[in-house]
């Protein structure tokens, strides 16, 4: 299934890294249950980003479920050499990677690359890369993630300059591409983030950090409506 079939008018990606690992599979159910088609799923080396996240075997264990809801996982590799993980990464069953414009010397070539492994693709970038230096390359990719935050820690700030660099990719990329953004989105500002230009809406803490998932994921896409 292609992104164009997986992406609704908006979609509201929560964020595993901010589930409770203790109850994921659980969680994972009740958010796709929630009418949650996307799910994000951080990786991290400990090299690109300082923590050390989730990878393949979390990945492969909850893929089942998702793709048993008719969800799909779009999986943030937030690494140094994501081409190596490509092919772990599309192993276990995840559907699309998004890679940092800011670790490859060759754009186009990556997300071939990625496309040889019948995977989507995104292409992200940290707060002080220039917009226009991303677009200008990521012509193939299927998304242009911008970071929000500084990549590697659940539960940061939404950064207000964001806000023009939103507008500067969305008004850099194709019609048929999407604006992804990730850091600090909670219902004080997705609304602000969507007039920006954005269409995927990564939530972590402003769903998992919530008693009530559910409402707390339908809160964000009814500010979205």
């Amino acid at each position: 299934m292609g992104w164009q079939n997986w992406v609704r008018t908006v979609e509201v990606e929560p964020s595993l890294y901010a589930a409770d690992f203790t109850r994921l599979g659980e969680q994972v159910e009740i958010l796709l249950r929630a009418g949650v088609r996307v799910f994000h799923f951080d990786v991290g080396d400990g090299h690109f980003i300082e923590p050390i996240t989730m990878g393949p075997i979390v990945l492969q264990a909850i893929a089942p479920i998702v793709h048993g809801m008719d969800g799909v996982l779009d999986c943030h590799l937030m690494v140094d050499n994501p081409v190596h993980h490509f092919p772990q990464i599309a192993g276990a069953g995840g559907d699309s990677v998004t890679f940092h414009y800011e670790v490859v010397d060759d754009v186009p070539a990556t997300i071939a690359a990625a496309r040889e492994h019948g995977l989507g693709v995104g292409v992200a970038f940290n707060p002080e890369t220039e917009p226009d230096d991303v677009t200008a390359v990521a012509g193939d990719a299927d998304f242009v993630l911008c970071m929000s935050i500084h990549p590697g820690f659940s539960g940061q700030e939404f950064m207000d300059e964001a806000f023009d660099r939103i507008k500067r990719t969305r008004a850099t990329i194709a019609d048929g591409q999407f604006v992804q953004v990730d850091g600090g989105v909670d219902n004080d500002n997705v609304r602000r983030i969507y007039d920006a230009g954005a269409r995927l809406f990564v939530a972590g803490s402003s769903i998992f950090h919530r008693e009530d998932l559910p409402r707390a994921y339908r809160r964000l896409v009814q500010a979205l409506a």
